[in-house]
């Protein structure tokens, strides 16, 4: 169950932290935001990455072997990374439709799955 717990939660922080660092991106688009200046984008981003350390420190005390999870550090770090990339890819597909993925960004992304291979591999 710790993986699965570690995973979740990594997977909701990198949603947080994927907003907080692309989102204000689209402030533009929205009437409300669009003159802020860049010290209240910045206050913004730093409220919605709270929320991804809220989550991000659990997932790594859950899922670290010194704690009694099932991942070392490196497995930690390199699963977090891949889920980043993922999590980046919906956003980035769904909010950012006038961004463009190419074959090469697939084959990058490839590769990165299979560093998680190689990490993995016991």
């Amino acid at each position: 169950m710790k993986p699965l717990y570690t995973i979740v939660l990594l997977t909701l922080s990198n949603t947080f932290m994927t907003f907080a660092w692309y989102g204000h991106l689209k402030f533009k688009e929205m009437k409300w935001s669009q003159n802020l200046p860049l010290i209240t984008v910045i206050l913004i981003s730093w409220g919605i990455a709270f929320f991804e350390y809220l989550l991000q420190v659990p997932a790594n005390r859950i899922g670290f072997k010194n704690y009694g999870g099932p991942f070392s550090l490196v497995e930690l770090k390199v699963l977090q990374e891949v889920i980043t990339l993922i999590v980046f890819l919906i956003f980035s597909l769904f909010l950012f439709k006038s961004e463009t993925f190419r074959w090469n960004h697939f084959v990058g992304f490839l590769l990165l799955i299979g560093a998680v291979y190689f990490i993995f591999k016991k």
